[in-house]
């Protein structure tokens, strides 16, 4: 039926130059550094595509060195520039360690904080030791390189520069079993305010709302669910994950990369502390 022909796609898709929001910015050029966690996979991945694919000279950070490398080749060859450094967002002295390199490399102007984990539990249940470390990589990491970057942000040659940060719906709504991710999250909105709230508006920070995107974070869930809901995988996606979504059609990871490309660029110069939110409907329409 027509209306399943999408769903079925739930592998992530590759990403090609014509699908990239190139923009003409000023500050989108090779001096000037875009630092992006999670640049490993999924919607990491793409935003340091597409911010290399911008001229901006980007670095990803990243646990996974395969995958890490893997996006740096891909942004290379897109004719971008990219190095990836491999960062334990658990570790202060990796964060450290990363931000020193990325200035060595021009103005440190950029930041996208992204990367994240997923632990599906109740409140009851919820193991703290998987709480702690969502806390640490999902809000402490962010939080920590917000405030290393901004000094270098501060003495830029026009003392600017831009942070977005990755939340989702459930920056917006609280699903079961997801209390963790929904914290977190959460958290990250109010983190893009505070920093705007500081920034005067020369430092500016946003968040970006998502639904599922076609990660593997999103798309490994998918058989699980199938297999404890007694449904089809075509099921989950459409019903479950798209239920009350008018798109029944999971975002692709180069989607979301350019709705950083436009927060960062100069046409967005009055979204200060503000959300970007596109998720098909999700939250707003019922």
């Amino acid at each position: 039926m027509e209306e399943t022909k999408k769903p079925t796609d739930t592998k992530e898709p590759e990403i090609g130059k014509e699908e990239i929001l190139l923009l003409q910015d000023d500050n989108f050029n090779s001096n000037n550094v875009c630092v992006v966690t999670g640049a490993g996979t999924g919607i990491g991945r793409a935003v340091a595509i597409a911010a290399a694919a911008n001229n901006l000279m980007t670095v990803g950070l990243d646990i996974n060195v395969e995958e890490g490398n893997k996006t740096q080749k891909m942004a290379r060859e897109m004719g971008g520039q990219m190095i990836f450094i491999k960062t334990d967002l658990t570790q202060d002295e990796d964060i450290e360690n990363a931000i020193q390199e990325a200035a060595k490399l021009g103005s440190v102007k950029y930041l996208a904080n992204i990367a994240g984990i997923q632990h599906i539990d109740s409140v009851d249940n919820f193991p703290m030791e998987k709480y702690d470390l969502m806390q640490r990589i999902m809000l402490r990491a962010p939080f920590y390189l917000s405030k290393l970057v901004i000094s270098h942000m501060k003495k830029s040659n026009d003392g600017t520069g831009a942070i977005g940060n990755m939340a989702s719906v459930h920056a917006h709504i609280c699903t079961k079993n997801k209390p963790v991710y929904n914290i977190t999250k959460f958290g990250l909105r109010a983190l893009s305010q505070s920093i705007a709230a500081e920034g005067e508006g020369k430092i500016r920070s946003f968040s970006v709302s998502t639904g599922f995107v076609k990660t593997p974070l999103a798309l490994n869930q998918i058989p699980a669910q199938a297999e404890q809901r007694g449904i089809t995988p075509e099921e989950v996606v459409r019903d479950v994950m798209m239920g009350t979504s008018r798109i029944k059609e999971m975002m692709a990871p180069i989607e979301v990369g350019n709705l950083f490309v436009f927060g960062f660029s100069r046409f967005a110069k009055y979204l200060i502390g503000g959300d970007l939110l596109f998720d098909g409907g999700m939250v707003l329409t019922y």
